[in-house]
């Protein structure tokens, strides 16, 4: 499941991590920084880009470093101004990145609020019953630098539509932990890639602004409450019970409710910080009143936010999204006990925005090719 390239990528390199390498090679310590800053702050996008190193030390790190390790094959954009970016990793495999914008009134669309969705594995081994990322397994994870890098590729585009302010380093809003794979099953090259983006050397990204998403992994769970970096966490909860959570996740055997939740309240004491619940609604699975309620109590135990997603059909998967006269008897269940809920609209249905949907398709395309 891991994968070695033939050279590790320069980001997943930390000033420290950097340094070392510098100095081994007799290169003095300020180096790393000038480095780093070619990365993040100025977008290099080749060695020859960093005009104040020595042409051996640009010659060295050609030689040592993969750059970029990913790269865009595809940028597939919605009408609901929803983006996916398909992009090639060094063994040929493939990942989603998603900006999902959320226009302002009175601004532009290029002006608007970006959130990015990362993928942190190729595939996934959670084999929840409705999600397109796990349907041909885990292929592998991701190392950190491919994490980064995902971004990055992000900053490149989105740097070309919107100039950026004088103090602004990255080019979006929000970070969400959340696409393909389960980050905490990949925890050290998470961990790393989000030291990285938040490091005043690196992306400079406030850990308040970085969502975490997991499908359940208790022992993770209390790992990452002890982490210095102050992440929001969020739980792919889909079942208020563990009958219904057990139909759709597997994880639920291993950790259910009795075992979950008291981890997530551990983790919401340490930091202070309210943890959102997410709920796919999926007709006739867990969109009853029973599970509302059920949910509702949850919710006020954790003093929990509730995200509430309409179901993304995924083509080959039986599963059906509620009607929208059910989904808001559902949300009103929270609504009326004063639980704070969002109850999402879709994004990007036409460009297959579910997670891990584009890159089957891409990857049956490629099969039929050969």
């Amino acid at each position: 499941m891991k994968y070695i390239p033939a050279k590790p990528p320069l980001t997943g390199e930390t000033l420290a991590s950097l340094t070392a390498r510098l100095q081994e090679r007799g290169e003095p310590a300020f180096r790393a920084k000038q480095i780093l800053e070619w990365v993040y702050k100025k977008r290099a996008r080749s060695w020859d880009d960093m005009t104040n190193l020595p042409k051996a030390l640009r010659t060295w790190l050609d030689a040592t470093f993969e750059l970029m390790p990913a790269a865009l094959v595809l940028n597939k954009q919605s009408e609901d101004v929803t983006d996916k970016l398909l992009l090639e990793l060094g063994d040929r495999s493939l990942i989603e990145t998603v900006i999902i914008r959320a226009p302002q009134d009175g601004v532009g669309l290029d002006h608007s609020r970006k959130t990015i969705c990362i993928s942190t594995q190729v595939g996934c081994a959670m084999a929840c019953a409705f999600c397109a990322s796990g349907l041909a397994g885990l292929k592998r994870d991701l190392n950190a630098g491919e994490i980064v890098a995902q971004l990055l590729q992000v900053c490149y585009r989105e740097d070309a539509r919107t100039p950026r302010a004088r103090m602004e380093l990255a080019s979006f809003d929000n970070i969400v932990v959340m696409g393909m794979g389960e980050p905490l099953a990949n925890y050290d090259a998470v961990i790393r890639a989000l030291t990285i983006v938040n490091a005043d050397w690196g992306l400079g990204f406030g850990a308040r602004r970085i969502t975490l998403s997991t499908s359940g992994l208790v022992p993770k769970i209390l790992q990452l409450a002890e982490e210095p970096l102050g992440l929001r966490l969020a739980i792919s909860l889909h079942g208020a019970t563990d009958e219904v959570r057990e139909k759709i996740m597997p994880v639920n055997r291993a950790y259910p409710l009795a075992k979950l939740l008291p981890a997530i309240k551990a983790f919401s004491e340490k930091h202070g910080r309210m943890v959102t619940l997410e709920f796919i609604l999926i007709e006739e699975v867990n969109d009853s009143i029973a599970q509302a309620e059920k949910l509702r109590d949850i919710a006020l135990d954790l003093h929990a936010h509730v995200n509430l997603i309409p179901y993304n059909t995924v083509e080959g998967l039986p599963w059906k999204r509620p009607s929208n006269n059910r989904q808001e008897r559902f949300a009103d269940v929270l609504r009326d006990a004063r639980v704070s809920v969002t109850l999402r609209r879709e994004k990007g249905h036409d460009i297959d925005a579910a997670c891990g949907q584009l890159r089957l398709k891409t990857e049956k395309e490629r099969e039929a090719a050969t």
